[in-house]
């Protein structure tokens, strides 16, 4: 699989995920994003800029579902429940948002 943007190809795993890390842009998230059916908001934004600060400052570190709720709830100042990140992301904040964010995918097992 691989993406087309501006007249290059982004080579992709089998699941969308970037297969190098440095092909990422702002640009290529939101083609990403389209192709999945979401128009990037500022809270998208923050949800992205949060998994990539994670990934490259953190050790390579990919937060999960709960740990993005939190992150949100600070970063927002409200409540965050996990229906809200998963409002933003439908088939899961950390896996879809982290395609969207140009993250390699993560080999975590579920759960919560």
């Amino acid at each position: 699989m691989s993406y087309e943007l501006n007249g290059k190809t982004i080579d992709t795993d089998a699941n969308g995920f970037l297969k190098n890390t440095e092909d990422w842009s702002k640009d290529l998230a939101e083609h990403i994003a389209k192709l999945e059916g979401i128009a990037l908001t500022q809270k998208h934004w923050d949800i992205i800029e949060y998994l990539r600060d994670a990934y490259f400052n953190n050790n390579g570190e990919q937060p999960n579902t709960r740990h993005i709720v939190k992150a949100m709830a600070d970063k927002w100042g409200t409540n965050v429940i996990q229906k809200d990140v998963y409002d933003l992301f439908p088939k899961d904040p950390s896996k879809q948002g982290g395609r969207i964010s140009g993250l390699p995918e993560s080999r975590r097992k579920g759960g919560y």
